[in-house]
């Protein structure tokens, strides 16, 4: 069974930048959408961005258009988030998740996206 791990998670003062990344146990996956969601304790998931590694293509949430970047590592079926001008409200537990097929656009939700990490916290503050 697949399974995905994030890292990267840290502590990063408003303005600054960082790379979260999410590894699969598999590789190399191809037929397979790769999402990341975000959640703060007692608030709904958002979704923040997705990428469909048969051709690369990628979905950014409104709250990550412009600041977020999809980014991949076919040979080591790595997806890395990279965020920049990071902000308070980005704070959160951040989750990679993998669903079969071209899914991005679609809804995170379980199915299809049914392979899940633990989680990297993010944490923006002064």
């Amino acid at each position: 069974q697949l399974q995905l791990e994030e890292s990267g998670g840290d502590l990063v003062q408003p303005g600054k930048s960082l790379r979260l990344s999410c590894t699969a146990s598999e590789y190399p996956l191809r037929d397979v959408s790769v999402a990341w969601v975000r959640q703060v304790p007692g608030r709904e998931r958002e979704e923040v961005s997705c990428m469909y590694l048969g051709d690369g293509s990628t979905h950014y949430a409104d709250l990550a258009k412009g600041r977020f970047t999809l980014l991949r590592n076919v040979a080591r079926s790595q997806v890395y988030l990279q965020m920049n001008n990071l902000k308070p409200e980005d704070t959160a537990i951040y989750y990679c998740t993998a669903a079969s097929g071209r899914r991005c656009g679609s809804p995170v939700k379980t199915p299809p996206f049914d392979y899940w990490g633990q989680g990297t916290q993010v944490t923006v503050s002064s």
